[in-house]
């Protein structure tokens, strides 16, 4: 029996112990506003049902509420003016050494052009009409077609045009010597600007930019779920595993509630590391790619939530974010 009950208080120690170590009721993190994330500017929205890597989803545009197109340099001015702190941006490698901003691996969806990206030149690509594709009626009629010629940048036009901006390149492809080139631009970029931005996509391009540049924060599937096993073993001690530092963390909003120390200590220990983080939407099985587009989904943050989120829907979760009560509630405190 007195052995039992050791066992017994030495397990409840340790459960307070961890528990004390993990509230963020003795967070001292004040409350702020969350830092956005703009995926792909201020961009038209379409339906989700049934995707692959196959559809093209300017097809299942849903009705527009504006007329901006992602990744061009008018989308990105108005979802900075909107509230936007970060965007995220993906890119190509060009014939001619550049690197375009453009969503799709192929033209064939969006612009009036046929074939992969990264097998034309910037110049040729500045000919093409990146609004050509989208309709919200199964082809009866293209509200955009004409409107975007020209209008497709070059990573340079962007950076020239934001250099005091925060940005998260998407590296749209699996090629090691991609991320080798990207890592060679971006290592003519004065460290301070570079500090700006974070590169995330796949495996192999992400860690060939890593390998070539460790300052420069990335993120691919492999990392993040390194990240996430290993802070999920160890963050009950305050710990931060290497590979949850110095980066950025793209975590579902319904996962984000199972990390040690959430919200506020966790937050604290990411900013300690380095490392910003950014909410997305649920997770479902599959990618990671999809933000939070829902604006009942904002009602779910902690009050006074500091950290980041990422949204397709800037101009619907804008007006939510500004409703949001701006104190925090200690007794909903989550710490897993």
């Amino acid at each position: 029996m007195k052995k039992r009950t050791t066992i017994l208080l030495v397990l409840i120690a340790a459960g307070a112990a961890i528990y004390i170590n993990n509230t963020s009721l003795l967070s001292s993190r004040p409350a702020g506003e969350p830092v956005i994330l703009a995926h792909r500017g201020l961009a038209q929205s379409y339906d989700r049902t049934g995707l692959t890597g196959e559809t093209c989803t300017a097809e299942k545009m849903l009705r527009p509420r504006h007329d901006y197109l992602e990744n061009t340099i008018r989308s990105m001015e108005a979802a900075f003016a909107l509230g936007a702190d970060v965007l995220e941006l993906d890119v190509h490698p060009t014939t001619d050494g550049k690197f375009a901003v453009f969503h799709d691996w192929t033209l064939d969806c969006r612009a009036d052009g046929a074939g992969r990206t990264r097998d034309r030149s910037m110049a040729e690509l500045k000919k093409l009409d990146v609004g050509y594709g989208y309709t919200a009626d199964g082809g009866k009629t293209f509200p955009f077609r004409g409107q975007g010629v020209g209008l497709m940048p070059s990573l340079d036009e962007v950076l020239a045009r934001f250099p005091d901006r925060r940005f998260h390149i998407n590296v749209k492809s699996s090629d090691a010597a991609e991320g080798e080139k990207l890592a060679a631009y971006l290592a003519d970029i004065q460290p301070p600007r570079r500090a700006l931005l974070t590169v995330y996509g796949g495996n192999e391009p992400v860690a060939a930019v890593k390998q070539a540049l460790p300052d420069i924060r990335t993120l691919s599937r492999r990392t993040l779920t390194r990240c996430i096993l290993q802070y999920a073993a160890l963050g009950w001690s305050g710990y931060v595993p290497e590979q949850c530092r110095d980066t950025t963390l793209l975590i579902p909003i319904n996962v984000a509630g199972w990390l040690w120390g959430w919200p506020d200590r966790f937050l604290d220990r990411m900013d300690g590391a380095g490392t910003q983080i950014f909410l997305l939407g649920p997770y479902a099985g599959g990618g990671f790619s999809e933000g939070l587009d829902d604006p009942e989904l904002i009602k779910n943050l902690p009050a006074g939530y500091s950290g980041g989120i990422s949204t397709d829907a800037l101009d619907l979760i804008v007006p939510e974010i500004a409703h949001r009560p701006a104190s925090k509630d200690r007794s909903d405190d989550a710490a897993s």
